[in-house]
């Protein structure tokens, strides 16, 4: 058995492998979306099933989590085509088998000890483009998934330490960026041998025994500890279901719906009552549907190590033919929203079994925006441009606090793009880039504020496609907390002012110089009876402009 020393040694060194290569594909990707906002992770998984067994501090933990089912698929097709080599690389965005979507390209390399499989080492990220129907292909009309982007099923992009040059090529001719893929593509791979060397030193200064061993003995430990915080719950069953406004195809609202049950030691988050799959692309696959409840135990259990034990004491009950356990060709380009909900109604399950654990609702969308179109000046004329970028928003209140204003999604450790990178990059100016008043829940403790965007056009023409939720169905609060605002999404043509139809998706919104979007982004749920605030927090709230007469102000903005 390992002594604690090495154990703790040993967990810090893997997961300083992780961040480490975190941190390369950062440092090298040409896509603001990963260099800046770090839409990536990278982890290291079993090589018999796949199973999660490290992930860096700074990764995504829903790629985390979804990156099991992706070593599993590219373990699966190798094995049909003859096996791996050591030097080998795997890549896919499939987002049925290795879940999200198709803009999170998985690359799977295999670590050989003495020609034996030691482990897998995986990277995702967001690439900018790949194709589809709408640039950056949030493609909020999609009925079928070859309408949001490339369909790359698991291949290998390098034999045998050999880049394939005939795959790049077929991926370089499938996006509207080739030089943004190629930069991404290499930062990864970058990533990749850097984690192969690292764990290969690793190895020979500890026996590839004493790390199997401390692998081993960290998934023991997460099952453990969260069998033990499970125990401690109340037993019984608690219900909750929240709403998605539509699927961006049809204007009917989706349900989803959560019976979370403690029974001894034992988890069971069944999804029966959930709407069924549907026309528009806020499907998820299986394998999405699990790493969302992954993370949303990681924040229920903070403590709990980040690896597959996480799911060892817990069943997760998903029906076949659900929003939440579509196949192909359903489209499921807007994973991130229903993910997002998700994540709300299993907060709002736990918090009826353990209001202390529980977080109220977050602001519940990334509002996926693209602007695109072609530079008119005379140096760069013709040449096309794409800015894709997500938005943050509030989060809820809790039993420690109020809620982090301007936060991004709890799907992810994501940054919101900086808007002076997105400034230098692209045509646009932000005009606004504020808190938002009064879009937080009251309680207690109150949600954190949402924040207003508007953006202007500086070159002749563009098109802008948007995708978001919550414009019908606000955040809401936990243990007697109020909701927070909806979400708002307007766009100006001819000096106008006009809102989506279906309220926070649209695609080929038309825009001239000089033209403006304008996001405000709810606020998060509040935590508590508001009648238990005090009297100071409320001061305090009124003088920093949170709530209060300023909230007036911006009505008059969008006349």
């Amino acid at each position: 058995m390992l002594d604690p020393v090495t154990l703790a040694v040993l967990k810090g060194r893997l997961e300083q492998i992780a961040d480490e290569m975190d941190a390369t594909l950062y440092r090298s990707a040409f896509n603001p979306i990963i260099a800046e906002a770090h839409d990536a992770c990278h982890g290291m998984y079993d090589a018999a099933t796949g199973a999660t067994l490290i992930q860096g501090k700074s990764g995504l933990p829903v790629f985390v989590g979804a990156m099991a089912f992706a070593v599993k698929a590219a373990a699966k097709v190798a094995a049909e085509r003859g096996g791996m080599v050591d030097g080998d690389v795997w890549l896919f965005n499939d987002p049925y088998e290795g879940g999200t979507h198709a803009n999170d390209f998985k690359l799977v390399r295999p670590v050989f000890r003495d020609q034996k499989l030691f482990c897998f080492l995986a990277s995702a990220a967001h690439w900018h483009d790949v194709g589809g129907a709408v640039p950056g292909n949030y493609n909020p009309a999609a009925t079928e998934c070859w309408q949001e982007a490339v369909q790359i099923p698991p291949v290998r992009i390098v034999r045998a330490g050999v880049l394939d040059l005939d795959v790049l090529a077929i991926l370089k001719a499938n996006t509207r960026l080739p030089d943004s893929l190629w930069g991404d593509l290499n930062g990864q791979l970058a990533a990749l041998e850097l984690g192969a060397g690292r764990l290969d030193g690793l190895l020979d200064e500890y026996g590839d025994a004493t790390v199997l061993e401390s692998l081993d003995t960290l998934r023991q430990r997460a099952r453990r500890l969260m069998r033990d915080h499970i125990a401690r719950l109340p037993d019984g069953d608690y219900a909750f279901e929240d709403m998605l406004d539509n699927d961006g195809v049809r204007d009917v609202a989706l349900r989803i719906a959560l019976k979370l049950s403690i029974n001894g030691d034992r988890l069971t988050l069944d999804f029966n009552g959930t709407s069924p799959a549907c026309a528009g692309p806020v499907n998820i696959s299986r394998a999405t549907a699990i790493a969302a409840c992954y993370v949303a135990l990681k924040h229920l259990f903070p403590d709990v190590p980040a690896n597959a034990g996480v799911l060892d004491a817990v069943d997760v009950v998903l029906p076949d033919g659900l929003v939440i356990s579509a196949d192909r060709p359903r489209p499921v380009g807007g994973y991130t929203e229903t993910i997002l909900r998700m994540i709300d109604v299993i907060f709002c399950a736990m918090a009826q079994a353990a209001p202390e654990r529980a977080m109220a609702q977050a602001y519940g969308t990334i509002n996926a925006l693209s602007i695109a179109g072609y530079r008119s000046d005379a140096a760069r004329k013709g040449q096309r441009w794409v800015m894709f970028s997500f938005f943050g928003g509030g989060h809820g209140g809790h039993a420690d606090g109020d809620g982090l204003s301007h936060g991004n999604a709890p799907i992810s450790t994501a940054t919101i793009p900086p808007l002076e990178i997105l400034e230098a990059a692209y045509p646009v100016r932000f005009t606004q880039w504020a808190l938002r008043p009064d879009s937080a829940g009251d309680g207690k403790h109150r949600g954190g504020l949402g924040a207003i965007y508007e953006i202007e056009l500086l070159e002749d023409s563009a098109e802008a496609f948007i995708f978001g939720e919550r414009g019908r169905s606000a955040p809401k609060g936990i243990a007697g907390g109020g909701q927070a605002a909806l979400n708002v999404f307007r766009y100006q043509q001819d000096g106008q002012w006009a809102s989506p139809p279906m309220s926070s998706k649209m695609l080929g919104i038309q825009l001239q110089r000089g033209d403006r979007v304008r996001l405000e982004t709810p606020g998060g749920g509040g935590y508590g009876d508001p009648a238990g605030r005090t009297t100071a927090a409320r001061e305090h709230d009124r003088k920093m402009g949170y709530v209060g007469d300023i909230a007036g102000n911006k009505k008059e903005q969008l006349a």
